[in-house]
């Protein structure tokens, strides 16, 4: 049994609802566990509030962190649903191994997350677009700057009221010189730094009028990997082409869901790598019809248009994009208003 400690009082009154910023607002309560003495502890569910750290704590120092991102959803008779949650909770694990992190026990993660979701249920709001983001992570937080993997760590989940990631166009910059992975790192877990080094050139990015960047092999900066917070696919003619995974891209569970997707409708996908001279190629000639970012908070976020070389190329507006088919295709079975033939979604009972 997990330790539930209620707040006395509830933050949601006071939330609007119809202006939120993402990750701004979080929930009434978080779940926290400790690693101590070689074993996870009993974990506790607690009100929201800030933490007491030593300032030695060494994920100050050398960075041992991890996260995930994933969503809770509620349809229409309040039954509230998880998309994939195993491959988060695989994936948390897999970061944690690379970062030296001890791995997370399966029947901790799924029974706090269910009693958090459970007691703050009334901050999933219904409707298309509503959702809770849920943010489990682990720092380390044993106190000492000597330079070795930590003794102690916390995990934890908090969770904050989402719509729309984005809003407005979005336009992305093809990397020419900054690299978000190299051969051999990190670049496949959710290691909070890899965000962290991203920040410099997505600011740069944002300065010419891109929102993010579509990051390129560390080597030769010739072939299109991911974008900051997506996978990226992109539609040549009526082929879809996207980047394979490896020690350097996520393995982003939109992005799977995407591939099985368009083999269960037969649209026609490559896995494969992606050349920057194809795409520009492609657009030069009119044949590149889209790109399109994946991922947890945006689902499927629509690019209308891409820079690269001091060059600015906008992508056509079309109709029955694939987009806008995949989206459609993931939101229903999310939000419990179409089959679910993949067994995808997780009730919260």
């Amino acid at each position: 049994m997990i330790d539930i400690q209620r707040s006395p009082s509830s933050k949601l009154e006071n939330t609007n609802f119809d202006n939120l910023l993402f990750g701004k607002v979080f929930t009434d309560h978080m779940m926290e566990c400790d690693y101590i003495d070689g074993e996870w502890q009993k974990p506790v569910i607690k009100p929201y509030g800030p933490l007491s750290l030593d300032p030695s704590a060494r994920v100050f120092h050398y960075g041992q962190a991890v996260f995930e991102g994933m969503k809770a959803y509620k349809d229409k008779d309040d039954r509230i649903w998880l998309f994939r949650p195993d491959e988060n909770f695989k994936r948390i694990n897999r970061s944690g191994k690379r970062m030296a992190i001890p791995e997370f026990p399966k029947e901790y993660f799924f029974e706090g997350l269910e009693e958090l979701l459970k007691l703050d249920k009334d901050w999933i709001k219904k409707g298309f677009g509503n959702s809770l983001y849920i943010r489990p992570f682990v720092i380390a937080t044993e106190a000492g700057v000597s330079a070795s993997a930590a003794n102690e760590y916390k995990f934890m989940i908090i969770c904050s009221p989402a719509q729309a990631y984005y809003s407005g166009e979005v336009r992305v910059k093809f990397s020419e010189k900054f690299s978000r992975a190299a051969d051999g790192g990190v670049g496949f877990a959710k290691a909070a730094g890899n965000y962290g080094a991203q920040f410099y050139p997505t600011d740069l990015a944002n300065e010419e009028g891109f929102q993010q960047i579509i990051w390129t092999d560390a080597n030769t900066h010739e072939y299109l990997e991911e974008a900051g917070t997506m996978n990226i696919f992109f539609r040549i003619g009526d082929k879809l082409v996207t980047a394979p995974i490896s020690d350097r891209i996520l393995d982003g569970v939109t992005r799977k869901s995407v591939i099985t997707l368009a083999e269960e409708y037969n649209i026609d996908l490559e896995v494969r790598r992606v050349s920057v001279q194809e795409i520009v190629e492609a657009a030069e000639k009119g044949e590149l019809k889209e790109m399109f970012g994946s991922g947890t908070a945006t689902v499927i976020n629509p690019i209308v248009g891409f820079g690269h070389k001091g060059k600015k190329f906008d992508l056509p507006k079309l109709e029955d994009s694939y987009a806008k088919f995949f989206k459609d295709k993931l939101m229903k079975i999310q939000y419990n208003e179409a089959e679910d033939k993949f067994g995808w979604r997780y009730e919260v009972k």
